[in-house]
């Protein structure tokens, strides 16, 4: 079971403003990764399909790190 994950943000956050406070929230989502977890356990997948994923997703996030380091010399 996963543990839970708790995303909440508040009015005095946002100023009171409820389209700040929605987008705020979604973005709060996506960033701690709970739709994308859900995606993931919707449906079986096989282990070699799930190691080419996660490599795949360790290559790309390699790639922009080395990017940013060439950014900024």
């Amino acid at each position: 079971m996963a543990h839970p994950v708790h995303v909440e943000v508040s009015l005095e956050e946002t100023k009171g403003d409820q389209t700040k406070l929605i987008k705020k929230f979604i973005k709060k989502v996506k960033k701690s990764g709970i739709l994308e977890l859900y995606r993931e356990k919707m449906r079986f997948e096989k282990p070699s399909d799930k190691r080419r994923r996660q490599n795949k997703r360790k290559r790309q996030n390699a790639k922009k790190v080395e990017n940013l380091r060439k950014k900024r010399t």
